[in-house]
């Protein structure tokens, strides 16, 4: 089954990361994010993940010239992009380097955070206790991250909303279930954890929700692991195209203090 309302390839990474910034939903969560960093002029800020500078600019607005902002990522070509998109900003150094395995002094920041990039490490545990790490006593964490097993999309038959979702917590993200485990996870990474803030986008639209969520291309590939049955799928797809949509995520923030 195909419509006109799915997209049927997958996006450019870099593009996706810039569309979901200006989204109603970037918007929302990346304003509560900011907000819980309380970063001010002169610190040091760490943003773990950094894509292509997504969020860049911003800290670097919040800390000044006099302040510091590290953009740290893995990737090659999004490192290249955030160097090209801050090359005015002096304030402003990126790093080629792994989460796990930062390329900065104990103590060395006021401020670190990250923007659903656990969700996809190898492990969150160690990216934590590498965050506390390079924190100043009394420094602050800002965490971001979805928990995609509170995943629901209305339809019908309710079994089909919950074997795709099944497909997603158990094979489309490493580490699904993240956003409800970063207080834990925190805490034994030797942070203290100071709030925790829940936010729930609820998509209206199925084509603004496919933008983000890939509908059709998650169900192709949970058809593939025997999840959902090819008939299934025709199902599912065809009332999330044709009929009244809705679809909720619960997004987590979490502010830890070393």
């Amino acid at each position: 089954m195909t419509s006109s309302v799915f997209e049927t390839v997958p996006p450019d990474p870099i593009a996706y990361l810039d569309r979901l910034a200006v989204s109603e939903l970037g918007l929302d969560y990346k304003a509560t994010m900011l907000r819980a960093l309380a970063a001010e002029r002169g610190q040091t800020v760490v943003d773990l993940g950094c894509g292509p500078a997504t969020d860049l600019v911003a800290l670097a607005e919040l800390v000044g010239p006099e302040g510091t902002v590290y953009g740290v990522d893995h990737d090659r070509e999004a490192v290249d992009a955030a160097t090209d998109r801050t090359a005015h900003l002096i304030q402003v150094a990126i790093r080629l380097a792994d989460v796990h395995d930062l390329p900065m002094a104990d103590a060395s920041c006021d401020r670190a955070r990250t923007d659903r990039v656990l969700q996809h490490v190898a492990d969150p545990a160690l990216a934590l206790r590498e965050a506390r790490r390079v924190l100043r006593p009394g420094g602050l964490l800002v965490l971001g991250e979805p928990d995609w097993g509170t995943l629901t999309v209305d339809h019908p038959d309710p079994a089909l909303t919950a074997a795709y979702t099944r497909y997603v917590t158990d094979h489309a993200v490493r580490n699904a279930r993240i956003g409800s485990q970063l207080p834990r996870l925190a805490a034994e990474a030797g942070l203290e954890v100071v709030d925790v803030h829940p936010l729930t986008p609820v998509f209206r639209e199925v084509g603004t929700a496919d933008r983000v969520l890939g509908l059709q291309r998650v169900t192709r590939r949970a058809v593939a692991a025997g999840y959902l049955s090819p008939a299934d799928s025709d199902r599912w797809l065809a009332h999330l195209a044709d009929g009244p949509f809705l679809a909720t995520v619960t997004f987590h923030v979490v502010t830890a203090r070393a």
